[in-house]
């Protein structure tokens, strides 16, 4: 069995797991590769392990990728993974975690039911964004498991963004920003901003206004094949766009072009730990006493 392990190089909750899974692998016929910080951080770069990084080290080979953090941990951890296609599974030590589900008090057994056979993959799509002259796909680190979001910089004042489906003007939004979210990233910003729960699996994308002016403007679920393009106005010279947790500042006026990923991420679903039985555990669905 071949395992990648990576984590935030701050996150101390991470160190106790993260020894136990390596004890759990310490069986003769077992590979680990740890993040190179992650493995000064921890005080096991003299042990031998094999390391990797954003350059490389990691290939379609490994069987598994232990994330150990919260779920801004796992969005860091793609960026290792892109087209690899290796399997990702989050341990979380974080907080909320919709994607980091597995508890860090039962992280060993991750591994029996891994080797057990106890879980499906599912494919998570993602989205990529390019600006005005870039080709498509041509970034390194152009895409995002969770949403695009373009929004204001330096003011309190709104922005316009001027929105186009597959060609067709849709509308210009007044508003804070606008997020673009997978099914993913239905249950991050976009949700906080009044957006729906999607099935990681359907094959859609969510536009979803952040504080619009007009009250009228809601959140619009759209085919994920939909190619989308925004232009932003407003007072200032520049505003952000973010692609998770990876933030520029783009001049006002540039077009950007939000499209479908042309590659997926698996994600490993256990068992024990569906996504149903995830959100109705951190949403608290059916926790009301009236009912």
């Amino acid at each position: 069995m071949k395992v990648a392990l990576y984590g935030q190089t701050y996150n101390d909750d991470a160190s106790g797991p993260v020894r136990e899974i390596l004890d759990e692998l310490d069986d003769g016929e077992s590979t680990v590769a740890l993040e190179s910080e992650f493995c000064r951080y921890l005080g096991l770069d003299s042990r031998g392990y094999d390391t990797f990084d954003q350059n490389g080290g990691l290939d379609g080979s490994f069987d598994l990728f232990i994330s150990f953090g919260g779920d801004g941990t796992i969005l860091r951890a793609i960026t290792y993974i892109r087209e690899s296609a290796i399997p990702i599974v989050g341990v979380n030590t974080g907080r909320l975690g919709f994607l980091s589900t597995f508890r860090k008090e039962e992280v060993r057994s991750l591994l029996e039911e891994f080797r057990a056979g106890a879980y499906r993959i599912v494919e998570r799509s993602l989205v990529e964004a390019s600006l005005e002259g870039d080709t498509p796909g041509g970034g390194q680190l152009n895409f995002a498991l969770n949403e695009v979001t373009v929004s204001r910089k330096d003011t309190t004042s709104m922005i316009t963004v001027e929105t186009y489906l597959d060609g067709e003007y849709l509308t210009s939004y007044w508003a804070d920003g606008l997020i673009v979210a997978t099914p993913t990233g239905s249950t991050g910003y976009s949700l906080s901003c009044g957006g729906p729960v999607i099935a990681p699996t359907a094959k859609s994308l969510v536009i979803t206004p952040i504080a619009p002016h007009n009250l009228n403007a809601r959140p619009l679920v759209i085919d994920d094949d939909t190619v989308i393009r925004l232009r932003v106005s407003g007072r200032e010279q520049q505003h952000l766009l973010s692609l998770d947790s990876r933030i520029t500042s783009v001049d006002n006026g540039t077009e950007i072009t939000v499209r479908r990923a042309p590659f997926t991420i698996r994600m490993v679903e256990y068992t024990s730990e569906s996504f149903f039985k995830t959100i109705r555990k951190k949403l608290l669905w059916g926790e009301d006493r009236r009912n």
